[in-house]
């Protein structure tokens, strides 16, 4: 089975987006490749912890301009303080084989951006990760970093970023902008379609 590889935060709203407009896609073509959704902790890289308010901010711009279907059910007070039990019950997954790993890796973020739970509280944790079979050892935590490292030495640059053959996509088909009056998110059609057909073998289309 064919896969695609994308490094990306749990709780970083635009990585949500991104997975969801893929999957959308592969739905509706009802042919593509499975994710693989690598760790890849901002907070671990930018040296500081991912703040609610300014993501509750983010999904607000991207709700208004872009996508008033999702993040129907964000709760900015079970944001929580890290990804990074998420990422290990989602690497935990993968050992198991990747649709594992792809279920459970949107399931933390379905739970965190559409039902308002907070996915570091071990008991949303191990609810998930039950519902699949799957528990968490000290080796997940370990490939979290291992993941880290290893997208630094592939150029990864932010969330998410897919790698296609020998290509990298940041945010790909997202134009985001600063300025006086706030943040701006565009879909850039023709982007995502240059994406698309490569990541998913397909025609290019509108989602």
């Amino acid at each position: 089975m064919s896969s695609l590889e994308v490094f990306a935060d749990v709780r970083c709203p635009f990585a949500y987006v991104g997975l969801r407009r893929v999957l959308d896609r592969r739905e509706r073509d009802g042919t593509g490749p499975t994710l693989v959704i690598r760790a890849w902790p901002l907070e671990l890289v930018n040296g500081s912890p991912m703040h609610a308010k300014a993501t509750g901010e983010k999904i607000a711009a991207i709700r208004e301009q872009l996508a008033p279907d999702l993040f129907v059910g964000f709760d900015v007070d079970s944001f929580g303080d890290s990804s990074l039990p998420a990422m290990a019950l989602t690497t935990a997954a993968y050992r198991h084989d990747l649709q594992t790993g792809e279920a459970v890796a949107m399931a933390v973020r379905e739970a965190l951006f559409e039902h308002g739970q907070d996915v570091t509280d071990p008991d949303v944790l191990s609810a998930i990760g039950s519902a699949h079979g799957v528990s968490v050892d000290e080796s997940d935590h370990e490939k979290v970093l291992v993941d880290w490292e290893e997208g630094k030495s592939l150029g990864v640059i932010g969330s998410p970023h897919f790698l296609v053959q020998d290509k990298g996509y940041f945010c790909p088909g997202l134009e985001i902008s600063h300025d006086e009056t706030g943040l701006s998110v565009v879909a850039k059609q023709s982007a995502f379609d240059e994406f698309i057909e490569k990541a998913l073998g397909a025609n290019s289309g509108t989602l």
